[in-house]
């Protein structure tokens, strides 16, 4: 009679999974809260465009936004016209990028590029779309 009380087949090599499933359900989970939160802006249907022009920018934009019942927002934010110079003023080394909703007139978007004028804005980048082609 042997008082080791193991197998004696050896040691057990078998891959326990459970671990790894369990801390791949967590990275999902966390994902899944966090992207949400990574759009930067309010939510506009944005212009679609074939040809975008993805030169990169030093710092991050300042997000404008107009939406489709012609509310202005700087990042999540509902501005007046007064507000958004204000803030732009307020952060002259950034640069503006401005999310206009594609049901939008140009009038609607201009008066807007006339604030960040007014504001002595660094440069104004206009969001789109772009739309594969086949």
């Amino acid at each position: 009679m042997s008082m080791g009380g193991g197998s004696s087949r050896g040691v057990k090599s078998d891959i326990n999974v459970t671990p790894l499933v369990d801390v791949c359900l967590v990275l999902l989970i966390i994902f899944m809260v966090v992207t949400p939160m990574l759009q930067k802006g309010k939510d506009v249907t944005l212009p679609k465009s074939h040809r975008i022009d993805t030169e990169a920018k030093g710092s991050e934009p300042l997000i404008v936004s107009i939406t489709k019942d012609h509310k202005v927002w700087l990042d999540k934010d509902a501005v007046t016209d007064q507000q958004l110079q204000d803030g732009i003023a307020g952060a002259p080394e950034k640069h503006v990028l401005l999310k206009g909703d594609s049901s939008l007139t140009y009038g609607d978007v201009r008066r807007v590029l006339k604030i960040a004028e007014d504001a002595k804005a660094r440069g104004v980048e206009l969001a789109v779309e772009q739309v594969k082609d086949k």
